[in-house]
């Protein structure tokens, strides 16, 4: 049992979706100081220093236990759009490398030949004819 759990350890497919699922968790952290820091300020100079963050609905007095936070939710709408478009770029650009890494090479086309040596005196004889 423990040799077919490294068999399986040791695939190939299981090594990267590990490594992508790291890479995914760092990317998200990124993509959060992105939107945090340099979109969010973008959005709120054009909605007149709108936080969307603070913005909620109080259900209680107390607004940590009875807050409906939508601006939150906003902007973890606004997170995802932005990790799917970046996820999208990544990749439509690997499979362009894909593509044309597969795309066989053109064969180079060849030198053109010159005449063969038949050619060559039955030419030489025709001049010589006509002379």
């Amino acid at each position: 049992m423990l040799k077919e759990f490294k068999d399986f350890i040791a695939k190939g497919n299981v090594m990267d979706m590990a490594v992508g699922i790291i890479i995914g968790a760092a990317f998200t952290a990124i993509v959060s100081s992105l939107v945090a820091d340099l979109i969010n300020p973008i959005i709120s100079l054009f909605t007149g220093g709108i936080d969307f963050t603070s913005m909620m609905f109080l259900l209680s007095d107390d607004p940590e236990s009875g807050a409906f936070k939508y601006g939150s939710f906003i902007m973890a709408i606004i997170n995802f759009v932005i990790v799917a478009f970046v996820v999208f770029m990544l990749v439509k650009m690997v499979n362009k490398a894909k593509s044309a890494a597969e795309k066989p090479a053109e064969p180079t086309p060849e030198a053109p030949k010159g005449p063969t040596l038949e050619e060559l005196l039955t030419e030489i004889r025709d001049l010589l004819k006509k002379s």
